[in-house]
């Protein structure tokens, strides 16, 4: 039976310490560890399917890289801004019985992106067809059907990499050998940059069709030109924002996990994953208690979920070395800010480009380095949603990739100053006067992400998405090492961002059998 394999790690007072058939046909138990929106779209998915779901997030809240920030009445998203392909989001309401207007509403955003060039040029990145034509032709009228190219490149990786692919488990050598002729056909071995190179030929616009990557932690110098799919997807789908912010998703998620009868315990820590005979048998908590499953889902950081909660012995393939020799994402640098006024000529989404590109990007992921000039991404939710800032107020976060804590930045001593130089570059272009507006304030640094979001080397989104640490040499969806342990979330297939995050889950269809099936093993 299945129970017997966790069996001696139950509480003796826990009702889990009872084999399935004493507690009269109960569902198999699923423990997810981490609320991010990996872990919560698992417990749904898994809810549905006949599992009792038990999700553990180690913060006061759910959300993961979610969270939210409440402070002098402004409401501050602490990671995702960026929701698109909303029907993988419809999805799991539609598991429930519901739909997802019944808990968020999400509304579109325009300009997708607002380019702010260091020169002072902004180029409006939209989802509209004749719009992007005219504003490519503003900037390079010789580059209108370069561009229409890129986009049916896009499209046709798009069909490929996440239509085909993008929730398909890629648990043997096999299956990746399987898409290689696809792969070359659609010029995976090509960077970002160099698909956007092959395509058009104005720098500003080879910046504009490859920025996108860095919002799932990839360098478009070296990450594979699969995520080049990311146009054709905004273009299809939109770029949306949940009013009320992207809290309101990660709430509305609970919501389904305890309408399917199951819970998200929160200020709740995992010290150890259990394994017993190969196999993943429960959890032990950071204090010391014991909690049993027949599956134990990771939405943890994958390289954190190895390293850390699972013990040497029972490891093959991910190793502390091969932890330590694989590549990392970029970190960020977040300041979250309030003002007394509002700058409604911000847009929603700005990304404020530094007089570096490509050099910057090597400083950051290449040497490790801390430079003295950056770019920037401004959030500005109150364009969209007012009520997330007092009236007459607005609420912005300025994010700033940096290096991770390779680095050795000290960041309890180069925070303060290097928001300060945040703040000023801001000031002085996209928000004149922000040193007297300012509200309230906080800070999110990498070490913040390894101390506090339990990210290896504050890496803000995982494995670095190169074409080496792609699908099948990822860590896999199925554990490769342990039985009935699962992983979902940036650091595994298919990798970072809300899509890629949400996809991961809808694997678990694919690997973990249905709780009927489990029950009926266990009763058998």
């Amino acid at each position: 039976m299945l129970t017997q394999t966790w069996l001696a790690h139950a509480a003796p007072d826990s009702p889990l310490a009872q084999p399935l058939k004493a507690r009269g046909k109960a569902p198999p138990h699923a423990v997810v560890i981490g609320s991010g929106f990996g872990g919560l779209a698992a417990a749904v998915r898994l809810g549905a399917r006949g599992w009792r779901v038990t999700v553990l997030e180690q913060l006061d809240a759910p959300g993961g890289r979610a969270y939210v920030y409440k402070q002098d009445g402004f409401t501050f998203d602490a990671g995702p801004t960026v929701i698109t392909a909303p029907f993988l989001l419809e999805e799991l309401w539609t598991l429930c019985g519901k739909t997802l207007a019944d808990d968020v509403t999400l509304v579109p955003v325009s300009p997708f992106y607002r380019v702010r060039f260091n020169s002072g040029e902004e180029f409006n990145y939209t989802g509209d067809a004749a719009q992007m034509r005219a504003e490519i032709g503003r900037f390079a009228p010789g580059d209108v059907q370069g561009y229409e190219n890129f986009l049916k490149a896009s499209e046709a990786i798009y069909k490929v990499g996440f239509e085909q692919l993008g929730d398909q488990p890629f648990s043997h050598w096999t299956d990746m050998a399987k898409v290689v002729p696809q792969m070359v056909k659609l010029e995976a071995w090509r960077t970002v940059w160099q698909l956007a190179c092959k395509h058009v030929q104005d720098p500003r616009l080879r910046v504009v069709l490859t920025f996108q990557s860095l919002l799932v932690g990839g360098n478009p110098f070296n990450t594979t030109s699969v995520y080049c799919l990311i146009a054709f997807l905004e273009r299809r789908f939109g770029v949306h924002f949940a009013l009320g912010g992207t809290g309101a998703l990660v709430k509305g998620l609970v919501k389904l996990i305890e309408g399917q009868g199951n819970a998200v315990r929160c200020n709740t820590g995992v010290a150890q994953i259990l394994v017993k005979e190969g196999a993943a048998c429960g959890v032990q908590l950071a204090n010391g208690d014991r909690l049993a499953a027949d599956a134990v889902v990771s939405n943890a950081d994958s390289a954190t979920t190895y390293r850390t909660l699972i013990a040497p012995e029972h490891r093959k393939r991910w190793t502390d070395a091969k932890i330590e020799r694989a590549k990392y994402s970029m970190s960020l640098f977040v300041w979250y800010f309030g003002t007394r006024r509002q700058y409604p000529d911000v847009a929603h989404h700005t990304i404020a480009l530094g007089p570096r590109y490509r050099e910057l990007l090597t400083d950051i992921f290449d040497q490790k380095h801390l430079a003295e000039d950056f770019s920037l991404y401004l959030h500005r939710p109150t364009a969209t949603d007012p009520s997330l800032a007092p009236a007459g107020c607005d609420a912005f976060y300025a994010l700033s990739p940096v290096p991770h804590l390779q680095s050795g930045t000290d960041w309890s001593v180069e925070a303060e100053r290097y928001r300060q130089k945040v703040m000023r570059r801001l000031s002085s272009t996209l928000l004149p006067g922000l040193e007297d507006q300012l509200v309230t304030s906080r800070v999110l640094t990498p070490q913040d992400f390894q101390d506090r979001l339990s990210s290896f080397r504050g890496a803000a989104f995982g494995l670095a998405p190169v074409l080496t640490q792609s699908a099948w040499f990822r860590p896999h969806n199925q554990s490769e090492d342990i039985a009935r342990l699962y992983l979902v979330g940036a650091g595994t297939h298919p990798g970072a961002g809300l899509p890629g995050v949400l996809s991961s889950a809808r694997i678990l269809d694919k690997v973990v059998p249905h709780g009927d099936k489990i029950s009926a093993a266990a009763h058998a």
